[in-house]
């Protein structure tokens, strides 16, 4: 299965914010959205990611006055990003590898949408649910 079946289920919504916009604005976009990560985005395309994780490694490193630095001051660049034919388990994989929890999905530079690592383990686990009901109904049935 591929990353575009993630996002038929889950959405194309997307949350971003541009690069030179305050980290303070970051924060406010994660609270009220209750996310993760951000795609940082300059002139229309993904230029980093920003997540909780660099936000507390910025903050601890300089203090709080990060908070008016601009994000790709601390944002994670370049993104790893993947397509949306990618299958889920090479993502999955590519995650693992990488240590990141999020992947912008794209196309040349347009931005599709976001999976997490959550994404990727629900669909992964609704997929092996599902087949083991195919297989007792099959066995039941013979």
């Amino acid at each position: 299965m591929s990353i575009a079946a993630i996002l038929a289920d889950k959405g194309a919504e997307v949350v971003t914010i541009e690069a030179a916009a305050p980290l303070r604005d970051a924060i406010e976009l994660l609270g009220a959205n209750r996310i993760g990560a951000l795609p940082v985005m300059a002139g229309g395309a993904v230029a980093g990611v920003l997540s909780e994780r660099d936000l507390v490694y910025c903050l601890r490193a300089n203090g709080a006055e990060v908070l008016d630095w601009p994000v790709e001051k601390a944002m994670t660049a370049p993104a790893v990003t993947v397509a949306r034919d990618t299958d889920v388990l090479h993502a999955l994989a590519l995650m693992t590898k990488r240590r990141i929890r999020h992947l912008p999905v794209v196309e040349g530079e347009t931005l599709l949408g976001l999976v997490s690592i959550g994404d990727l383990v629900k669909f992964r686990i609704d997929r092996i649910e599902a087949d083991a009901a195919a297989m007792r109904d099959y066995i039941q049935s013979a």
